[in-house]
């Protein structure tokens, strides 16, 4: 996937501030896809010439005998956009955007340490960031906007070759009953305020969404506990705001359990499934996905909001 504007220009024509305005319309009748040529005015500067701009003034009443045989800097965009190849395309997407309204589809153009390498078009602009946007919408998950499964493996696979990590796997339980309860729409809603639980708490370190209420925060560091008892801390402030008085005061709803028979279930609480390499190595994806599985059943015969890690394997609330 592309990112950066030095994946995407085009070499173009370049030429001196001295040159005659006659030679730049032989450049472009004989190169007719090109859509502009640059100009060199000294060792970091640039200026451009666009086809349309270009043949405006020399097409008028009296441009072709004013310009033709005079030099290119008369009529030059001594201002154009001039960018580094690493800036991103996003980015670049937006002040290109920014620019005056008659220069909305000049070239941008590219340099590497103040030499020109290029320019990028419009039309090239553009259909490089609607590939992002929709590569980047299969990588992410569509209700709270967090890297999905082929991120979340991606990371996990790098995480093998580190020193430390930490791997918290995250997930609500009872959700499916307070969906029966309250309805899907609230149901999201409380997937999108652990997000932002989460979120707070795991600070710059990675943080994906499997899907439904399973979640996935990846640590560089065996700084595990604080970060879990947070997390846990935070929700159990946030989801009394998701049920009903009676609800929050009774502590449990009415509800038919996945046997089909009415009882009184718990509310919402909070799981993290901690696996880390303090103690233990492991030799692949697979295995950390198995040792998390393991005390992920061990989280779920608790009642109550938790923390489990396997070195050692303990218990925390």
């Amino acid at each position: 996937m592309f990112t950066s504007i030095g994946e995407i220009y085009e070499e173009v024509p370049c030429v001196g501030p001295e040159t005659k305005s006659r030679e730049v319309d032989k450049i472009f009748k004989s190169l007719p896809n090109i859509q502009g040529i640059i100009v060199k005015t000294d060792e970091s500067y640039f200026a451009l010439v666009m086809k349309t701009s270009f043949y405006q003034v020399i097409g008028n009443q009296y441009g072709y005998n004013l310009y033709m045989g005079r030099p290119i800097d008369l009529i030059m965009n001594k201002s154009p956009l001039v960018l580094d190849h690493m800036r991103p395309i996003l980015e670049v997407s937006q002040l290109a955007m920014e620019r005056p309204i008659e220069e909305l589809y000049d070239y941008i153009i590219v340099t590497k340490e103040d030499q020109c390498l290029g320019a990028v078009s419009i039309q090239s602009l553009l259909l490089a960031f609607a590939k992002i946007q929709k590569e980047t919408a299969l990588l992410m998950n569509p209700l709270t906007g967090l890297p999905g499964n082929n991120s979340i493996d991606h990371e996990l696979a790098k995480i093998l070759d580190v020193e430390r990590f930490s791997v918290l796997y995250v997930d609500l339980d009872n959700f499916k009953t307070y969906n029966d309860t309250y309805g899907f729409k609230k149901g999201d809603d409380l997937l999108l305020a652990t997000a932002d639980v989460i979120t707070r708490n795991v600070a710059n370190n990675f943080f994906g969404h499997i899907g439904g209420d399973d979640f996935v925060a990846i640590l560089h560091h065996h700084n595990y506990e604080e970060i879990a008892g947070n997390i846990i801390n935070d929700f159990s402030r946030t989801i009394q705001g998701f049920y009903s008085d009676l609800d929050w005061a009774q502590q449990y709803v009415i509800a038919e359990n996945r046997a089909g028979h009415i009882e009184k279930i718990p509310l919402v609480s909070i799981s993290i499934a901690i696996v880390t390499n303090k103690e233990q190595s492991f030799v692949g994806i697979q295995h950390i996905v198995d040792e998390a599985a393991t005390i992920k059943k061990l989280c779920k015969q608790q009642q109550f909001s938790c923390f489990i890690t396997n070195s050692p394997k303990t218990l925390a609330k």
